[in-house]
């Protein structure tokens, strides 16, 4: 009787301390998965930010070296290809700009996101967005120019967040 009361002794404290490891793991997944968010929010921001303000080397930067933006059937893959892609836009707005032709600021805004780990390198991200054109004058107002979803697959890559592909018109 005595054996089983020890027996019974020893198997609870064992439970006890394999239930704290595994609580202690999982504040630790807990606390990593929301450095993560902060710092895939910081990285979007980039992004946009990058975006808006035609600056083809932190468009690019925002991505692995092989990353992809797709919007329909044609991507744009690796960073020298997103980093033409961004010096094309600024282009055309320095020629514009060049003949007296003002541009409002472009903003484009993402909502209702949704985030999912897949595993603790790699995580996907569901958004719908919004790009705007700000208001240029009395004359102008601000206007919406397109609208829909998005799916990001994302990447810690050197102990940093990147996009790894970037699809503004998902066929799912």
């Amino acid at each position: 009787m005595r054996q089983m009361l020890i027996g019974a002794a020893v198997a609870l404290v064992l439970s006890s301390a394999i239930g704290s490891s595994r609580a202690a793991t999982g504040d630790e997944d807990v606390i990593r998965q929301a450095k993560d968010r902060a710092e895939i929010e910081a990285l979007m921001w980039r992004y946009v930010r990058a975006l808006d303000s035609n600056d083809p080397e932190a468009y690019a930067a925002a991505y692995t070296p092989d990353g992809q933006f797709q919007a329909g059937g044609n991507p744009t893959k690796g960073r020298e290809a997103l980093t033409k892609m961004i010096g094309a836009q600024k282009q055309r707005a320095a020629e514009a700009a060049a003949k007296g032709e003002t541009r409002p600021p472009m903003y484009h805004m993402t909502m209702n996101s949704h985030l999912t780990f897949v595993d603790k390198d790699h995580a996907r991200l569901e958004a719908y967005w919004q790009t705007v054109f700000g208001a240029a004058g009395q004359t102008t107002p601000v206007r919406v120019a397109a609208a829909g979803r998005s799916v990001d697959q994302l990447v810690r890559a050197n102990g940093k967040w990147l996009i790894q592909s970037r699809d503004v018109a998902p066929k799912e």
